[in-house]
């Protein structure tokens, strides 16, 4: 093979390798405190997986809603997700019922990705399922930080160190599981379990 061909075809296949790293980081995601995925999502919903098709490139979910903790005063009937995992498509199992955060797109559609947080409404506790309905709303203004590595400055009054991962997953911690981030009188914010900060 002659040189010039020789380096052509290394630089394709490094362009190549580079393309495929690239793909493969595009769905990285860093953990999110479900408090954190209530706050930014524009929906958050209990549903259970009815149909599934393919349209237009998109995955379709039929779903029926159970309950709509934050979103449009209206029931949303389908959630829509890439058909490929490498543009961060997720895959749903039929007749199983989840928590759901996502975004609406311009044309109402709600759309969810990789990055959102979506788990089987089973493997929440009770406190999360609680937590749905006010606890984490009131938390918004809040901002939790991951710590998976000492040391962990807490640079402003209204953030939260979420020291779970230097224990374990984070997802299975305490604070992951029973507690919520929530403004002080004063503006601080700090971790609650049960009730939410009230005046002496």
């Amino acid at each position: 093979m002659p040189w010039s061909v020789s380096s052509c075809f290394i630089t394709l296949v490094v362009l190549f390798l580079w393309r495929i790293e690239d793909i493969a980081e595009a769905c990285r995601c860093a953990p999110v405190h479900l408090q954190q995925a209530f706050c930014n999502a524009d929906v958050v919903i209990r549903a259970k997986v009815v149909g599934v098709e393919v349209v237009s490139g998109n995955t379709k979910y039929d779903i029926q809603q159970i309950k709509m903790f934050k979103g449009p005063d209206r029931v949303i009937h389908a959630i829509f997700t890439s058909s490929s995992s490498a543009s961060c498509g997720v895959t749903l199992e039929i007749n199983k019922e989840y928590l759901f955060t996502g975004s609406l797109n311009t044309d109402g559609r709600m759309h969810i990705v990789t990055c959102d947080f979506i788990q089987y409404w089973d493997d929440l506790n009770g406190t999360q399922k609680k937590s749905l309905t006010q606890r984490y709303r009131t938390g918004c203004a809040c901002t939790i930080i991951r710590c998976s590595s000492l040391p962990c400055p807490v640079s402003a009054p209204d953030e939260c160190l979420w020291t779970d991962w230097l224990l374990n997953d984070g997802q299975s911690g305490p604070q992951a599981k029973y507690s919520a981030c929530l403004m002080n009188f004063d503006g601080s914010c700090a971790w609650y379990r049960g009730m939410a900060p009230s005046k002496k």
